[in-house]
């Protein structure tokens, strides 16, 4: 069976008020993109970026989609749904050179740049105009750089708002232009679905659904006080308020996270603690590392697991100050899933370690313990980091990670007895 062709491009609305300052650019299928356009003999096939039967989807191509594959799916399903599909491994370095050159095309129109990942971000346009053209003039103007310097393709929507920005970009997905101009946006947004709005996963779509409310419209003619008891104060007050087309956030370069983070899908689903110890703190080492490298630290850690029946949860801490060591995060990351598996001990399929709120290392000082040395584990990392460079990644490793060391990994002393 052959699947339809991709849609058309769209582009829509004229160029709007100076208002509809905010853009939300989103890069098209990224990661299958990009191995496309390094692969020319995979344009036009159905292409899905993952591996292994017990994976998921991180991408596929329109050409995949058309056969119901979807980010996410489990590959067993998406190989079922596409069994024509060419799958291809994850390339995380060349994704991350490809989102650096995109991000610098927007940086070139506007300090005012937002990453919320590699292939997205926000962008305040409004001091631009006298250089640059409308918002809608820079809109086009960055989806031909990213077309001509790339051979990519984005989608942007343009809007008074970060929230009605975001929605606009994706519904004139793949390779379209959507312009809101003020005047227009309640217009735009009450027909959508309610799960169209921010804040609106399955179960709030559900409540809503309960209530008999539908659509972002249906939010906006119901009174506050009652999506309040239904969803609670803060949720119910932020969704009538986006109905109503209000969003007062601002696009901060440092107020939006870039996140690094690192997953592990394992061969088979684990359950003992120890082994599943042992991986936290291969993925902690992990994260740590790529921080130092970027030199960042991090202030938010945050753990993702998935279980046998493919049900997913996380979990996240803020700490009191940014950090880029190896201890730091897998402490972190232990307790947090110590009180996750504390209420319950399904198998685990997967497995991850995040950190957000990223900042320049070394920007803040740290007040020292009353015991604490002053560089105890950093200076450990750093020697590590000094050693890997030189004789490869694999060559210092916690003893705790060696062959046939079941051992789980103990915390550093200064941090006092206990489970990590």
């Amino acid at each position: 069976m052959k699947p339809p062709p991709e849609p058309a491009p769209l582009e829509s609305g004229g160029p709007g008020p100076s208002d509809s300052r905010i853009l939300h650019v989103d890069m098209d299928a990224f990661y299958a993109s990009v191995a496309v356009r390094d692969a020319p003999e995979l344009r036009g096939r159905p292409v899905i970026v993952g591996g292994g039967n017990r994976g998921v989807v991180l991408s596929a191509t329109y050409e995949a989609r058309a056969f119901g594959v979807r980010s996410a799916m489990p590959m067993a399903r998406a190989r079922g749904l596409c069994p024509t599909a060419v799958v291809v491994p994850a390339d995380h370095g060349r994704y991350r050179e490809v989102s650096r050159a995109i991000m610098d095309v927007f940086r070139d129109v506007t300090p005012l740049v937002a990453p919320i990942s590699l292939d997205e971000a926000f962008l305040d346009v409004g001091g631009g105009r006298r250089l640059f053209g409308t918002p809608v003039d820079i809109a086009r103007a960055i989806r031909g750089r990213i077309a001509t310097e790339q051979g990519l393709t984005c989608s942007v929507g343009v809007a008074p708002s970060m929230f009605v920005a975001k929605i606009a970009s994706a519904r004139c997905k793949p390779d379209g232009l959507l312009v809101v101009p003020p005047d227009e946006v309640l217009a735009f947004l009450h027909p959508l679905p309610t799960a169209a709005l921010w804040g609106v996963g399955p179960r709030t779509e559900q409540a809503l659904t309960r209530l008999g409310i539908r659509t972002i419209g249906d939010i906006a003619r119901t009174p506050a006080d009652t999506l309040r008891r239904a969803l609670g104060a803060g949720a119910g007050g932020h969704l009538h308020a986006l109905a109503h087309g209000r969003d007062g956030r601002r696009v901060e370069p440092d107020g939006v996270d870039v996140s690094v983070g690192a997953e592990e899908t394992f061969s088979a689903d684990l359950a003992d603690p120890e082994r599943l110890a042992r991986e936290l703190l291969r993925l902690s080492g992990r994260v740590a590392a790529r921080l130092r490298a970027r030199g960042q630290a991090a202030r938010k850690i945050s753990i993702k697991v998935r279980h046998a029946d493919f049900s997913t949860v996380t979990r996240a801490r803020t700490l009191a100050e940014p950090t880029d060591v190896t201890w730091v995060i897998y402490r972190t990351a232990g307790e947090l899933f110590d009180e996750l598996r504390a209420t319950s001990r399904p198998l685990v399929r997967l497995l991850g370690v995040r950190a957000a709120r990223l900042s320049a290392a070394g920007r803040t000082s740290h007040q020292l313990a009353f015991d604490e040395r002053p560089s105890g584990w950093a200076e450990v990392d750093r020697a590590t980091d000094g050693a890997r460079r030189r004789f490869g990644e694999e060559s210092v490793r916690p003893a705790s990670l060696l062959p046939d060391r079941p051992r789980r990994p103990a915390p550093p002393r200064e941090w006092g007895p206990g489970r990590v």
